[in-house]
């Protein structure tokens, strides 16, 4: 059965916030850039688990989140939610992951971004790059 994640789509001007997973084997996408976010808890909605994440993941609380689509595959259920960053990035805490970053629509086309934290290129996780690609050709990214 596949697990119900609820994640966020952070953006500021016109830029993406994404974090660098940590490079575990055991994990999905390790060493990769994905979104924020995580399993819904029992009981919890995906509205609720998206901001639970974001606040554990970065102790940050979106001014408001909208919803932009769901995402199946054999193995996962991925709500997917939109928000502004309003605070700058050394304001944020990062809680989870190797690294974050603010990657630009080029990034995300070509498919990998540097990452101070591991020194090199990483590349995009296929699945968080083709949500933020559909957010992008749907003009939600210009905000």
């Amino acid at each position: 059965m596949a697990t119900h994640v609820a994640i966020a789509i952070l953006y500021q001007k016109d830029k993406f916030l994404m974090q660098l997973r940590d490079n575990k084997p055991n994990i999905v996408y390790p060493g990769c850039w994905g979104l924020f976010g995580g399993h819904i808890e029992p009981g919890e909605t995906s509205e609720v688990a998206v901001q639970r994440e974001i606040l554990e993941e970065i102790d940050y609380i979106p001014p408001t989140f909208s919803k932009f689509g769901c995402y199946r595959d054999e193995r996962a259920v991925r709500h997917v939610f939109h928000a502004p960053l309003t605070v700058e990035l050394n304001q944020l805490v990062l809680n989870e992951g190797w690294d974050m970053g603010l990657v630009t629509p080029e990034d995300i086309r070509q498919g990998s971004c540097y990452s101070s934290m591991s020194g090199d290129m990483r590349p995009f996780g296929s699945v968080p790059q083709r949500i933020l690609l559909d957010f992008i050709d749907k003009g939600m990214g210009n905000r």
